[in-house]
């Protein structure tokens, strides 16, 4: 049984794990040597304690650190704790262990104290390929996983002694990139080694003792924070659904529908009657539906109580097998990772829409919208630029949304215009706010907007994996949805082509590609927005 922490102590280690968790992902981003790390800042960082629980996290992506609560926790029911030695760090990407897809690498590192294990550093990184069957290893078409790329499980690519480079060339000879595939890795392992000499001067000041017994605390106080939340709510049962626009393979809308059981200081998340595991790369672990859920009630219920273990203890999540959201592991999941992930997390807001009107806001951009261009350099090598995009927010009871940012799970950001000049064989010719894009409300949506890139190589490769272009955002109250997602190829000639959201085809030298990301939903009624409103919407190019 642990002893008592003093109170200042705990509030002092408490800050500390978070700020090194902050730094972990500091030193990711500024050694990694992709833009989609160094710019737009895919990746998320935590700390755990020897069993594995999350105790701190980096103020990162909620869709990442909701999985991570559980990859320690399943990495060691494959690689006991009697086999780790300090200076390990193990590499994994497999879905099943605690994982969401294939380019979301994790990088784990154990922490000993006198040759006792304390504690675990682990962060992700999302690779810009990881060897998939199209470049950036994101296919529409995809009907299995092995499609996707390279399954790496759990294995040890560093120790005390150095790099094992025979595992390290076995990973990277596998992946378009390897150079920069290699700088991402070589920052993975940083980040942790970082973290690994803060916790050791963590616990040459207070003893690995204390360090424990502060863990446990932790856990208690936001385990009874969350069941405060909880009961602060109103106890029912509420049920909420939302659609996917299809699965990249067939045509056709899959619905994702959740029973909500509110009863005293718990709650039930029940997603029976989802639709069953797709043949198209939407797919999801089990893991990505808790990450949904405790993105939701953070949000929702208790955003100021701190995430680790001890918050998630009072949910319970029920996902029935060989759904969308617990595929079998055969499954292709790329695009369920940032897609059917936030269709949950709709499905949630719209069951508690009615017993929670003031903190609900309508939908918004809840799709990352990634595209990825593909090109050989001159020299042969493969460039790959991923990007997201985000949209109009949806609007809350008070407020009107905010335009041209993202929302939900997907929190990270564009990449540049100079950046993406520079790096790849591409020319941004616009960037701007998309008119008329807003659902209109009592408070209106924010707005979307257009981003147009023109291909200056031979020969160029375009994958997008979006939702959000045939279900648009959906206003709340009698609130107007907004505009869907729209992706044109060479728009106002000829050879003008909708491309559609789950989608692969080759480019040209002269190309011109212009996504139109959704605008926010509306909430309340559009008769009830006030004349100095509506002027200020003319004014600012809402209409």
């Amino acid at each position: 049984m642990s002893h008592p922490v003093h109170p200042v102590t705990l509030e002092v280690v408490r800050h500390a794990l978070y700020a090194i968790a902050e730094e972990m992902s500091i030193v990711l981003m500024r050694s990694a040597r992709s833009p989609l790390l160094k710019e737009a800042g895919d990746l998320s960082s935590a700390l755990t304690d020897a069993e594995g629980r999350l105790v701190a996290q980096g103020r990162d992506i909620p869709i990442h650190m909701g999985v991570m609560a559980f990859t320690v926790k399943e990495f060691l029911r494959r690689v006991p704790a009697e086999r780790l030695r300090e200076g390990d760090v193990w590499f994994l990407n497999l879905p099943e262990v605690g994982g969401n897809h294939l380019p979301d690498v994790k990088a784990i590192r154990p922490v000993f104290a006198g040759g006792r294990l304390v504690a675990f550093a682990i962060n992700l990184a999302h690779w810009a390929d990881i060897g998939g069957a199209l470049p950036g290893s994101y296919v529409p078409w995809a009907t299995e996983c092995y499609q996707e790329g390279v399954r790496i499980s759990p294995v040890r690519l560093f120790s005390a002694d150095g790099p094992d480079q025979a595992a390290l060339d076995l990973i990277l000879s596998n992946l378009r990139g390897r150079d920069e595939r290699q700088g991402d890795l070589l920052a993975q392992f940083a980040a942790n080694d970082v973290a690994a000499r803060r916790l050791g001067e963590l616990v040459e000041r207070y003893g690995a003792d204390t360090l424990g017994a502060c863990f446990e605390a932790l856990h208690a106080a936001s385990e009874a924070a969350m069941r405060a939340a909880i009961r602060a709510l109103p106890d029912g049962v509420f049920t909420g659904e939302d659609w996917l626009d299809d699965d990249g393979v067939d045509d056709s809308p899959l619905p994702i529908r959740v029973r909500v059981t509110i009863a005293g200081d718990e709650a039930t998340f029940d997603f029976t009657g989802t639709a069953p595991q797709a043949r198209g790369p939407v797919n999801t672990t089990y893991f990505i539906a808790c990450s949904a859920v405790y993105y939701a009630m953070k949000a929702l219920a208790a955003p100021e109580v701190p995430p680790n273990d001890g918050c998630y203890r009072p949910l319970r999540v029920v996902v029935p097998p060989q759904t969308l959201l617990r595929a079998d592991p055969d499954r292709p999941v790329v695009g369920g990772n940032h897609e059917t992930s936030q269709r949950a997390v709709d499905a949630i807001f719209r069951a508690l829409a009615p017993a929670l009107p003031e903190r609900i806001t309508a939908s918004g951009p809840t799709t990352s919208g990634v595209l990825i261009f593909g090109a050989r350099t001159p020299d042969g090598r493969w460039t790959i630029f991923y990007e997201t995009h985000g949209g109009g927010e949806g609007a809350g009871v008070a407020r009107d949304g905010a335009s041209a940012l993202r929302v939900y799970m997907s929190n990270v950001m564009n990449t540049p215009t100079e950046v993406v000049e520079a790096e790849y064989p591409l020319r941004v010719e616009e960037h701007a706010l998309r008119a008329g894009s807003a659902g209109d409300g009592r408070q209106r949506g924010g707005l979307g907007f257009r981003r147009a890139y023109r291909v200056t190589a031979p020969e160029v490769t375009l994958t997008s994996m979006l939702d959000r272009r045939v279900v648009p955002p959906w206003g709340v109250g009698g609130g107007r949805d907004g505009l869907p997602y729209r992706i044109t190829l060479n728009p106002g000639t000829a050879a003008a082509r909708d491309v559609g959201g789950k989608a692969s085809l080759r480019l040209t030298r002269g190309d011109l590609v212009v996504i139109e990301t959704c605008g926010g939903g509306g909430y309340g009624s559009p008769d009830e927005r006030t004349a100095d409103a509506r002027e200020r919407d003319r004014r600012e190019g809402y209409a």
